[in-house]
């Protein structure tokens, strides 16, 4: 994230919290104290950068015992901090809030990608995002071990069923928009069965997702894609869960994006404690 950006979504953050001004800075307290985050339960640590950023914003020392996507335990001492006491209180829930809801995002996408593990399959994040968190909410899953997916709707084109309902011929349709979107620009296609799939892979896309496949049909689809286009990465979504994503990642796909690593995220309870 550029850090002009990083800045102004800190700053709103905080705002949003201290609003007009802590209550309890009107009582002048000019002490220096040292504080520090400890862990309620295990997990994987996310958050460093934008903590570390506030930090400097507010002319706080915080010392982190941890890089981004490390692991730690609980009873673990994860940052401490080194300020003005009026300073570290003010930002205590900021801190917590970002820290806990980025932890919890880690965490859970690190034990998908585990679960993936033997395959040659990646784990991508999807868009399904809180509104003005998307950026804050991705670099969580990235810590986790996940590749981000698009991150909106201006890098890569991605036709769904709802686009795919207007356009007559799709192997027209991308010859003529690749004319037009940036050469760097992929073009996916959203695909729920094997004619739709043989369509798609004879248009030349860049992507295929197997949207809802059962597995049988990804294995088909996988042969199709090997025969036709060797080229077209192979992506599925849909119905995946923690109970069946290593039979998926092991159908043959090159990637399965997973909304759930971001929206049924758990936070990490940790709290802040005063020397």
């Amino acid at each position: 994230m550029q850090k002009i950006l990083l800045d102004d979504f800190l700053k709103q953050v905080l705002k949003e919290d201290v609003g007009r001004g802590d209550l309890y800075m009107r009582i002048t307290n000019n002490s220096v104290i040292e504080s520090y985050i400890v862990a309620k339960e295990e997990g994987v640590f996310s958050g460093r950068m934008y903590v570390e950023r506030l930090c400097e914003l507010l002319n706080i020392r915080g010392e982190f015992s941890l890089e981004d996507g490390g692991e730690f335990g609980a009873g673990q001492k994860l940052v401490k901090f080194i300020g003005n006491i009026n300073d570290i209180l003010s930002a205590e829930r900021t801190i917590l809030n970002l820290l806990e809801h980025s932890s919890g995002i880690a965490t859970l996408t690190n034990i998908y990608v585990k679960a993936m593990e033997g395959s040659k399959c990646i784990l991508l994040d999807t868009r399904k995002t809180r509104p003005l968190l998307r950026d804050f909410e991705k670099y969580s899953t990235r810590n986790g071990g996940a590749i981000n997916h698009r991150l909106g709707l201006d890098d890569c084109l991605m036709l769904k069923d709802t686009h795919l309902s207007r356009i007559l011929s799709l192997k027209k349709f991308v010859a003529d928009v690749r004319c037009k979107i940036p050469m760097t620009a992929k073009v996916e296609v959203e695909c729920e069965n094997l004619l739709q799939a043989r369509e798609s892979l004879e248009a030349g896309i860049d992507i295929l997702m197997c949207d809802n496949m059962e597995i049988p049909m990804i294995k088909e689809v996988v042969k199709m894609r090997n025969e036709l286009a060797p080229s077209v990465f192979l992506e599925a979504s849909g119905g995946i869960t923690l109970s069946n994503i290593r039979e998926y990642a092991l159908s043959g796909v090159d990637a399965i994006s997973c909304g759930a690593i971001i929206h049924q995220a758990k936070w990490i309870d940790m709290s802040m404690k005063i020397d």
